[in-house]
């Protein structure tokens, strides 16, 4: 009977994830996540092919999670305001819970040698992409927005306004403050109105 594994994937990639919030894209490596958990470097190539494997499989678990509940938000209320505020909060609430997760996703799949993942990892990637964009096009138009100025100003107050309240507390490495999604909520309300 085989032995069951000593490090799983999930703790690998949690690994990785840490490296990436503390040192950047460039500080994930076969062989400082290894290191990091403890693992013999034969554990890293038994579950990832290299090191592009790996980024891409951290990015997309790291992304994946997030818009997971992004598009439960997006799409969970039938009034388009409430859903459009209860997103921007969603934002600032997720970074607060997952800071290191919330870290990471302040560099983009490019950082994470996307020009170099495998199909399978660019399909994936694509396909979640796509997903929130779809979701974020039906709510601007549940709000009116029909044409580039309203569709950007959905962007706007639903994707990059949240990111900036959390953006300087995440690189400086400090806490949130408990006022950040009133703030959001309150900044995208206006956006909206």
């Amino acid at each position: 009977m085989a032995r069951p594994p000593r490090f799983d994937t999930d703790q690998l990639l949690d690994a990785a994830v840490r490296l990436a919030a503390s040192g950047g894209p460039a500080g994930v490596t076969m062989s400082a996540v290894a290191q990091a958990v403890g693992a013999p470097s034969g554990s890293m190539y038994h579950r990832f092919p290299g090191r592009t494997a790996l980024l891409a499989e951290v990015w997309l678990r790291t992304v994946e999670r997030f818009q997971e509940g992004y598009l439960a938000v997006l799409t969970g209320e039938a009034d388009p305001h409430r859903a459009a505020r209860a997103a921007s909060r969603y934002v600032v609430a997720w970074c607060r819970e997952n800071p290191d997760e919330a870290t990471l996703l302040l560099y983009g799949a490019a950082d994470f040698d996307r020009a170099h993942w495998s199909e399978e990892h660019s399909r994936r990637s694509d396909t979640g992409n796509n997903q929130v964009l779809a979701a974020l096009l039906r709510l601007g138009e549940a709000l009116g927005a029909r044409d580039e100025q309203a569709r950007d100003r959905v962007a706007l107050a639903l994707v990059d306004l949240p990111l900036t309240v959390v953006r300087r507390h995440l690189r400086a490495g400090t806490a949130l403050p408990p006022h950040a999604e009133d703030l959001t909520e309150q900044c995208t309300t206006a956006l909206l109105a």
